[in-house]
């Protein structure tokens, strides 16, 4: 909600009214004020009668709409999984590949963005705890799980799902590193696609490698062999059988 939208709020004492009576937009001032006011005072130390105060109603007006504080924070945490859901959908009805995977991280970034607005990451950021032990919290874990197997491969090494799944922290690194440092909401996510990019197309060349050493006869066994099951060479001193035979050619 736009600051010319916020003002047109119209506070009685028992109901809570935006100029288009929408019942969202209710829910969505009632959000904005109460984590402009967790992030102010903290969320313990914040209650939903001075939540009320800050809207100009009763707690029982404010009490209609969420009866907890948890509900506020739940409420913020549904309307990422919905969204996020949403996202899901689209992508298991493409192709699974890179430049699906990569559209996917896109539309997550727009997603992520929206989302930062009104404090929302800040929050959560600082009530991890909280956060995590809300049925919502918990629902929003398990939709990550989700979005990394989409990302990633089961038939690839881990590593390859690691580069793959590192894709999405890049969004989330890019407002945890970067917000404090010079640059725009648009040149932060520019930075955080690069990067997701870089790590996809990586993780496409070595599965080239991988695939390569497959067709020729299992070379990395072969390597693993050569050092060993501790890694050391087989005199057990400590140096590659490899590095060995290499130092006596110099």
């Amino acid at each position: 909600m736009n600051e010319q939208h916020a003002a047109r709020v119209v506070r009685g004492r028992n109901r809570i009214h935006t100029g288009d009576s929408d019942a969202e937009n209710v829910r969505a001032h009632i959000q904005r004020v109460a984590l402009d006011l967790f992030i102010e005072e903290g969320y313990d130390k914040t209650s939903l009668r001075e939540i009320a105060e800050k809207l100009g109603v009763t707690k029982a007006a404010l009490y209609y709409h969420f009866p907890t504080k948890d509900d506020i924070v739940a409420s913020l945490i549904e309307q990422r999984i919905k969204a996020v859901d949403a996202l899901l959908d689209w992508a298991n009805t493409q192709p699974r590949d890179s430049a699906t995977r990569l559209k996917f991280i896109q539309r997550y970034s727009v997603l992520h963005d929206e989302f930062v607005h009104g404090n929302v990451i800040r929050f959560f950021e600082r009530n991890q705890t909280l956060v995590n032990t809300l049925p919502a919290g918990i629902r929003l874990r398990e939709q990550m799980g989700r979005i990394f197997d989409f990302l990633s491969d089961p038939e690839e090494s881990l590593a390859q799902q690691l580069r793959r799944t590192m894709a999405i922290f890049s969004v989330h690194a890019s407002w945890f590193l970067l917000r404090e440092r010079p640059g725009t909401l648009q040149e932060r996510r520019e930075a955080a696609l690069e990067v997701a990019a870089e790590l996809l197309r990586a993780a496409d060349a070595h599965s080239e490698v991988e695939a390569g050493e497959d067709r020729q006869g299992g070379k990395l066994d072969a390597s693993a062999d050569l050092l060993g099951e501790d890694g050391l060479g087989e005199d057990g001193q400590g140096q590659p059988q490899a590095e060995q035979l290499d130092a006596g050619h110099r």
